[in-house]
């Protein structure tokens, strides 16, 4: 059944009023917005002699493993519509439908428990039973968390063969779910990320791993399993600060344009998001009382977790 919408104006268009009405002295948004960890309440029933309904609280901790991703995914699906039949095939029709409903209610915590009940299997995080209320604290990897249960929508294939005969494995499929691209063991003269990119799905031909095989394996080019996505998450973790002098807006790869980033603080194991609406960037950072703020100027991506670009067709 579908959702009744009684919202007049839902969150991204008041985000983005609030850009366009932006005043100097005050660059932050009006209200929170996915505030970090949360309480969600559960109606468990009623006491049999006081008719008192029992609540069980959920304590949510350490979201931030998802806060960004979820912020930047809504940005993305508002901003880009034709995007939401694509999506609801890998994440289900249903669940994106719920997941604006609730972003546009403002129903935060709710929008959390939805990606954990939904997308996140047990083993993804930790949870204990505080006296009546349960505690689930979701401390981690942002991209295990997060970009690691988006299905199959990253999905690419790339094909091997060695040139031995004899080798056991001679023909291999590889599959991977996600796009985690290494550093050039030798920095470029040109953008070292479209490089690194270039590398994951280009052609290549290398020595064969497999035990006792002397011969060559030769990777076909990669490909997306079921087309070019509608967006894509580039995990930078094993990035470094002096290795990130530049990030390209644009990237020759399908043709996909650069919507935002997830930042990660190694001190503080924190992580915040940057993405754009309009060309304006804004910097979220769920645990700050003003945790949405539009930025002067686009912002140093040197404390990189991942990037996320999207496909130019539909903006």
């Amino acid at each position: 059944m579908p959702l009744v919408s009684y919202i007049t104006k839902t969150l991204f268009e008041e985000i983005r009023a609030s850009i366009n009405n932006n005043e100097e002295q005050d660059r932050s948004f009006w209200r929170p917005v996915l505030p970090w960890g949360g309480v969600f309440t559960i109606r468990a029933g009623r006491k049999a002699v006081s008719c008192i309904p029992l609540c069980v609280e959920i304590q949510l901790k350490n979201t931030c493993t998802i806060d960004g991703f979820l912020m930047i995914l809504y940005v993305i699906l508002r901003d880009n519509r034709g995007f939401h039949r694509e999506l609801a095939v890998f994440l289900g029709k249903q669940f994106i439908e719920r997941f604006l409903y609730l972003m546009d209610s403002c129903d935060y915590t709710t929008v959390k428990m939805l990606w954990i009940w939904n997308r996140m299997s047990k083993r993804q995080y930790r949870s204990e039973i505080h006296q009546t209320a349960l505690e689930i604290d979701l401390f981690g990897n942002e991209h295990q968390n997060f970009t690691e249960n988006l299905e199959n929508l990253m999905s690419t294939m790339q094909q091997s063969l060695c040139t031995n005969w004899s080798c056991p494995t001679r023909f291999q499929n590889i599959t991977k779910t996600t796009i985690n691209i290494s550093p050039p063991h030798e920095l470029p003269h040109r953008d070292p990320i479209q490089s690194a990119v270039d590398e994951f799905f280009s052609p290549k031909l290398l020595l064969c791993t497999e035990k006792g095989c002397d011969g060559l394996r030769e990777f076909s080019h990669r490909v997306f399993c079921h087309g070019p996505p509608p967006f894509v998450i580039l995990n930078m973790q094993q990035w470094r600060s002096e290795d990130l002098s530049y990030v390209p807006y644009h990237l020759v790869l399908c043709q996909y344009l650069l919507e935002g980033a997830t930042l990660f603080n190694k001190e503080e194991h924190h992580y915040s998001a940057a993405f754009q609406i309009d060309g304006c960037w804004m910097h979220y950072d769920g645990l700050r009382s003003d945790n949405l703020i539009l930025l002067h100027r686009p912002p140093e991506l040197l404390l990189l977790s991942s990037l996320v670009y999207v496909r130019a067709s539909q903006k």
